[in-house]
C-alpha cells in the first residue's frame, strides 16, 4: 500500500486523516501505482489510497464507483475505453471529486507529434510479445547468475556487476532483469583474487561496472543484516577497520582494470539501475 505510517517510512509523513485518493485502471494498476508514488513523495501528508484494477466491464465501474461513493476523494485513472471514461467522469461530477487522466496529456501530446490516434485497447503495455519474454529471459538469467553462480554463463551477459557484500548488486541485477538487461553479478570478497571468470568476461569485451558505497553505510547495513539473521558476530563482516580494508581494495581493482564506479551510498535500487542504463548506452550496448 501508499498509505505508510511514519512507522514504515519517512516519520515526517504522516497520514492525511480523512483524505481519500482512488487509483482506478483498466489495466494491472502498476502506470498509477508509480505515478502516485512519484507524487505523493512530494507531500509530507499522505491519503489513504484504494486500487481498483482490471476495470474493464459496467460491472467492474460499478464496484470502483461504489467504493468511491463510500470514501470520498481525488481520483486518477487509466481507462482506455471512452464509454468507461465517460461513466466515469460523470460519477466524479456528482460526487463532486476530482478526476485526472494519468495518461491523457502524454498521449494528446503525442498523438500530435505522430499524427497517429490512439487505440482504446486497454492493457497494450502489458502485452506479450517479444519485449516480455525478453524480460522474463533476462529476470531467469539474473537469478541464475546471482553471486556468479553458473560462472561459465557470466560471459553472456550484457552487464557484470561487481563490489564488495551489500553494495545492492542483487537488486539492481533483478531490477535490471525486469528492464529486459541480462544483468549479472560477482562479488568481491575480503582478500581473495576476483573470479577468473570475471576476468575472461571482461576480456571478450562484457561491461563491467564496479558498486561501491561508503564503509559507514556499509556497517550499518551489514550489522542490520546480521540483527536479521539472529547472528551476533560474523569477524569482520561489520566491523568498520574491515569494511574500510575492503573497500580500498575494491577501489584499486576497479581502477586497474578502468571499470566505470558507481556509489550506491545514497542511490535507490532505481537510481543506481538508471546510471548503470546510461553507461550502457554510452557503449552503445543498449538502445
Amino acid at each position: 500500500m501508499l498509505a505508510e505510517s511514519a512507522n514504515h517510512g519517512d516519520a515526517l509523513r504522516i497520514m492525511a486523516g480523512n483524505h481519500h485518493l482512488h487509483l482506478i485502471s483498466d489495466s494491472t494498476g502498476d502506470t498509477l501505482n508509480a505515478i502516485a508514488r512519484a507524487a505523493l513523495a512530494r507531500f509530507q501528508k499522505v491519503p489513504e489510497i484504494h486500487i481498483a484494477v482490471f476495470v474493464r466491464t459496467e460491472a467492474d465501474l460499478a464496484r470502483a464507483i461504489e467504493a468511491l461513493e463510500q470514501k470520498p476523494g481525488a481520483v486518477i485513472y487509466t481507462i482506455a475505453d471512452g464509454e468507461r471514461r465517460a461513466q466515469l467522469l460523470e460519477a466524479c461530477s456528482r460526487l463532486e471529486v476530482s478526476a485526472v487522466s494519468a495518461l491523457d496529456p502524454v498521449i494528446k501530446a503525442l498523438s500530435s507529434y505522430l499524427e497517429d490516434s490512439p487505440t482504446e485497447r486497454p492493457g497494450l503495455q502489458h502485452r506479450i510479445s517479444s519485449e516480455y519474454f525478453n524480460r522474463i529471459d533476462a529476470l531467469d538469467f539474473a537469478i541464475g547468475q546471482d553471486d556468479g553462480a553458473l560462472a561459465e554463463r557470466l560471459i553472456q551477459a550484457q552487464v557484470v556487476l561487481t563490489g564488495v557484500s551489500r553494495t545492492s548488486k542483487t537488486p539492481t541485477s533483478i531490477y535490471l532483469a525486469y528492464r529486459g538487461i541480462r544483468a549479472a553479478n560477482v562479488p568481491l570478497l575480503p582478500k581473495v583474487e576476483p573470479d577468473a571468470a570475471l576476468q575472461v568476461a571482461m576480456r571478450a569485451g562484457v561491461t563491467v561496472i564496479g558498486l561501491t558505497a561508503s564503509p559507514a553505510r556499509l556497517a550499518q547495513i551489514r550489522s542490520q543484516r546480521l540483527e536479521a539473521l539472529g547472528v551476533g558476530q560474523w569477524p569482520g563482516y561489520a566491523d568498520i577497520d574491515a569494511i574500510r580494508s575492503e573497500v580500498a581494495d575494491a577501489r584499486l581493482f576497479f581502477d586497474r582494470c578502468k571499470l566505470p564506479v558507481i556509489d550506491v551510498t545514497r542511490r535507490s535500487i532505481e537510481e543506481t539501475a538508471a546510471a548503470v542504463l546510461a553507461i550502457l548506452r554510452g557503449k552503445g550496448a543498449v538502445a
